[in-house]
């Protein structure tokens, strides 16, 4: 299926975004931020970019301005997958280059969100919105 890079800060995060795409037939790779995310997306190629918003060393905002203006990733769906709820976030997010944006639920550790997650990046990497 899709190779997808994840980028979150937290290990839990990325640990349930992982299981539940690899368990959907996806190819993941993790990324702790978006230094690290930025360095594998130039050495590597990624169907899809799944990354939080607040992280220390590059934001997944400044992630995403940084992915655009690479050539490789013009057209890669960048998905922004956060608690962060507010429409200032979120038009930043827009403006850099986000394809879309997925909330969180306000206690991620329960799980009770990442499940129906593979449906949605299915219709995204197949085109349906």
């Amino acid at each position: 299926m899709a190779s997808i890079l994840a980028v979150d800060d937290s290990a839990s995060m990325r640990q349930m975004v992982s299981f539940t795409l690899k368990s959907a037939g996806h190819s993941v790779t993790e990324a702790e931020d978006g230094v690290v995310a930025l360095n594998l997306a130039k050495s590597g190629s990624y169907d899809l970019v799944l990354t939080d918003v607040n992280m220390p060393n590059m934001d997944g905002i400044s992630l995403i301005s940084e992915l655009r203006r690479l050539p490789s990733y013009k057209f890669t769906p960048l998905l922004m997958l956060t608690t962060e709820s507010g429409s200032d976030k979120k038009m930043q997010g827009k403006n850099a280059g986000a394809t879309g944006w997925i909330e969180w639920f306000d206690n991620p550790a329960c799980g009770a969100g990442i499940f129906p997650l593979h449906f949605f990046v299915t219709a995204r990497l197949s085109g349906q919105h």
